[in-house]
């Protein structure tokens, strides 16, 4: 028999990222919490989890930028995406009111998503480390007048009580997830391919560098920049191709970009994710 892959995430059981990893790697997978993005990838490099699967982007908060510095970092692939529609709920101890609440615990992305909710009905938000992690703390503390905002998963796990559901200030909140290490289960899909560049510090470098996807007709559905960290004061780009890497033109464009580029490194090759949609009809207003 097959042992379940072994799957890191970032947060506790519960979590979103624990959503997108069951999806990815099916349901009999064997979920492996840590607590930070780093420790997640810890856990491939010490053998403990056969893949990750991290955040890299949201619709509303923008990206994450932590993981593509430690894509860069780690030599593990991205082999796959799962786009999530995140739905945040309020959690209470069994037996509370919604009029009770006087503070929501949550990841700070969380509570930046729920701020209207929580400015009408009064309730101070206080950062944690974890959406899931904040409703396993709920239960343990036993704060009739704290609340956790985590999914409707993470309530059912620690005992908690849904106070409210759908408190996001907008329905369009989507969080990009994706797989490091083995490939997933989920079909694929249209390609994607995820690059990582540096550029010569002279005026015209970054154009010379993205030309080639012009002239050959790759779509670029994302670039962003971070400081590198082997050198201050210079920049990693990090680009997203609607192409796989195996594509004829894309495969010239990436040889052209290599021969103007000071470094160019292919973080993976991946089918796209489907887009969920936004529009839910039970949501509920409050």
């Amino acid at each position: 028999m097959t042992p379940p892959v072994r799957v890191a995430i970032q947060g506790e059981r519960g979590a979103y990222s624990e959503q997108a990893a069951l999806a990815l790697y099916g349901p009999e997978s064997a979920i492996v919490p840590r607590r930070t993005l780093r420790d997640t990838f810890a856990a491939l490099e010490a053998g403990e989890a056969d893949a990750a699967a991290v955040p890299v982007e949201n619709s509303r908060a923008g990206t994450i930028v932590e993981t593509y510095d430690l894509l860069l970092e780690h030599a593990y692939p991205v082999t796959g995406e799962f786009l999530l529609r995140v739905r945040h709920c309020l959690l209470g101890l069994p037996g509370a009111a919604l009029e009770e609440i006087r503070a929501a615990y949550s990841h700070p992305q969380a509570l930046a998503q729920c701020r209207t909710f929580l400015e009408r009905h009064a309730i101070t938000p206080e950062s944690a480390y974890d959406t899931a992690g904040s409703a396993q703390e709920l239960a343990r503390l036993g704060d009739r007048t704290a609340a956790a905002i985590a999914s409707r998963r993470a309530a059912e796990l620690f005992g908690l009580m849904v106070l409210a559901e759908g408190i996001e200030d907008r329905d369009d909140n989507v969080t990009r997830f994706v797989a490091v290490g083995r490939p997933p289960i989920l079909d694929p899909g249209p390609g994607r391919c995820l690059v990582a560049f540096t550029v010569p510090n002279e005026p015209g470098s970054l154009y010379r560098c993205l030309e080639p996807f012009a002239r050959h007709r790759c779509n670029l559905s994302q670039l962003e920049s971070r400081p590198d960290q082997r050198s201050p004061f210079a920049y990693v780009f990090y680009l997203d191709v609607d192409r796989r890497a195996d594509d004829a033109e894309l495969d010239q464009a990436l040889k052209e970009l290599s021969a103007v580029a000071t470094s160019c490194r292919v973080l993976g090759s991946f089918g796209r994710g489907p887009v969920p949609p936004c529009q839910n009809p039970a949501r509920t207003v409050y």
